[in-house]
């Protein structure tokens, strides 16, 4: 078998690729370089590695944020959100595959023109809307929120891995006499991991950092995420940049081991919501 040829083409290309990496990481080394600088050194050489490691920042920051509680709520909406959004959209998208009547049809493609809506033309709506509903404040109104911004996406690429699922499987498990729950649970989820980790990843991005949709519905201050507690670094006259990015450094820490740990799936589950049966 011959090797293939290294050609110049081939070495430009890596190149570029190297290049584009590093642009990607410098936001990373402004973030984590300069959390550990004191506030004077951070606005006179950003760019600088610092003389000394300032871990007082990052404790000052952990007080501060009261971090093990808007830890813990960051968690919970995440998780909970995460695994509320994979579950419902499998079953919609399942029901809308496998019984593509006019209704089911036309519901998608409601789900489909919803991932085209800005969040901006609606958010005063919701406010009002999660306020009549008893929505409003609460980590369960904001997982519910969650849920309807998420679903439209999610049920997108469950439908699309569904397809690829040959109806024979189901056929034999119908035979058999097993249910259509029995065969959805049994015999379809198992086999919807891999887009299911990618639907939960890219969820798990958009609601660990998200800002706008907290903040329009939380105002009791012990329901704050990370995002949101962060953001009290910032008043009308003064910036500490110094605690608020050792904030961002301690906040992004379990999202990035997260991603870095699941990340794999993601290609694996995109190529395969794109094959068609």
């Amino acid at each position: 078998m011959e090797t293939p040829r290294y050609t110049v083409r081939t070495f430009s290309l890596e190149i570029i690729a190297i290049l584009l990496g590093l642009v990607f990481l410098v936001p990373f080394y402004f973030v984590i370089v300069n959390s550990f600088k004191t506030f004077a050194d951070l606005l006179t050489d950003p760019t600088s590695l610092p003389t000394s490691l300032m871990w007082d920042n990052f404790v000052r920051a952990w007080k501060i944020l009261k971090f093990p509680t808007v830890l813990t709520n960051s968690l919970i909406i995440t998780v909970v959100a995460n695994l509320a959004i994979a579950f419902l959209s499998a079953m919609a998208a399942y029901r809308m595959v496998r019984h593509p009547n006019k209704l089911n049809n036309f519901l998608f493609l409601i789900f489909v023109a919803a991932m085209v809506i800005p969040f901006q033309s609606i958010m005063i709506p919701l406010v009002r809307v999660a306020k009549t509903a008893g929505l409003f404040d609460s980590i369960f109104g904001l997982v519910v929120c969650y849920i309807g911004f998420g679903a439209p996406l999610s049920i997108f690429m469950f439908h699309g891995f569904i397809k690829s699922i040959p109806m024979e499987i189901e056929e034999s498990a119908v035979v058999d006499g097993t249910s259509t729950y029995g065969t959805f649970f049994r015999i379809v989820l198992p086999l919807l991991k891999p887009i299911g980790v990618t639907v939960i990843l890219l969820n798990s991005l958009w609601i660990w950092n998200d800002f706008l949709l907290p903040f329009l519905i939380l105002q009791d201050p012990t329901l704050k995420t990370i995002p949101l507690a962060t953001n009290t670094f910032f008043g009308q006259y003064t910036k500490q940049w110094d605690l608020a990015l050792a904030a961002l450094v301690l906040g992004i820490i379990p999202i990035v081991i997260f991603f870095l740990a699941m990340q794999r799936h993601i290609i694996e589950g995109i190529t395969a919501g794109s094959v068609k049966g």
